[in-house]
């Protein structure tokens, strides 16, 4: 079920950039019991990326306004934000407008197991572009994890590890990571490649300030290989504990993180109907 500028569709205009270039922004987020699970994060997030592409996002109560039409109760969230419609060539007229997409699905079915006894990861030999005018932006033009989610069939694998064209490790296919090392929890600083997820942020920007340590910073492959323990998060995963990669494994000592970011959770929810938050 999806929304197409408010109205109920299933289709796009082949004229939009989305389509044409992959021209546009956009979120994925999870719904409990009728509740969005961090919106104001969420949302600040499409706006600074569209922002950051020279995109005028649609107004909060706009987006809340489609997504109560939608009535979604446990379900994933997907937004869309695209450039809108123009004709062939890069450059854009001047009286383009931006298009929204709202559209439900059902929540992925995470086995408990995997956060009992860990995830598997695989090493990809897809690498993550460079490019800092895009690192960290949730952009529409996914290409590079595509070919990286190609890499394994295994459906014990959670996800992959990307790295840069300089061999430092950026993030999952799907998810950001986190390693202890040295009695820190460092993620990769996403300033040249990547996407700064939600959750990677809350970590950063919120439970950092609880005396965990939480930095960004380069992390080598020898480094993640060497951690004290590994853990993947994405808004619909939530926290992943990591216990293997190759031959290389790790103890599972992410608990405390993962039952913070469940506190931030449960008091950041938002009712679907309240539209004054």
């Amino acid at each position: 079920m999806r929304l197409v500028n408010g109205v109920l569709a299933d289709n796009l205009n082949l004229r939009d950039r989305a389509i044409q270039f992959g021209d546009g922004v956009f979120r994925t987020l999870k719904v409990r019991a009728g509740q969005l699970e961090f919106w104001p994060q969420q949302y600040a997030k499409l706006v600074q990326d569209c922002a950051r592409i020279g995109i005028t996002a649609p107004s909060e109560a706009t987006l809340l306004a489609d997504i109560a039409q939608l009535a979604p109760f446990d379900h994933s969230l997907k937004i869309i934000i695209t450039r809108g419609e123009s004709a062939r060539g890069y450059a854009l007229p001047a009286d383009i407008k931006p298009n929204r997409i709202v559209q439900l699905a059902a929540l992925p079915a995470y086995a408990e197991r995997l956060y009992l006894a860990g995830a598997k990861l695989v090493l990809c030999a897809t690498r993550a572009s460079w490019q800092p005018a895009l690192a960290g932006i949730k952009h529409l033009n996914r290409l590079e994890n595509v070919l990286a989610r190609q890499e394994w069939s295994d459906p014990a694998v959670f996800d992959g590890v990307m790295l840069d064209r300089d061999g430092w490790v950026v993030e999952g296919v799907m998810s950001n990571l986190f390693a202890l090392i040295d009695g820190v929890w460092c993620t990769p600083i996403l300033n040249e490649s990547g996407v700064s997820g939600v959750y990677r942020s809350i970590l950063l920007n919120d439970i950092a300030c609880d005396e965990i340590p939480i930095v960004e910073c380069k992390i080598s492959l020898a480094q993640l290989y060497a951690a004290e323990a590994v853990f993947m998060c994405n808004s619909l995963a939530a926290c992943v504990p990591v216990q293997q990669m190759g031959e290389q494994s790790w103890p599972l000592l992410s608990g405390e993180i993962a039952a913070r970011l469940g506190q931030r959770a449960t008091s950041s929810l938002l009712f679907i109907g309240n539209q004054s938050a």
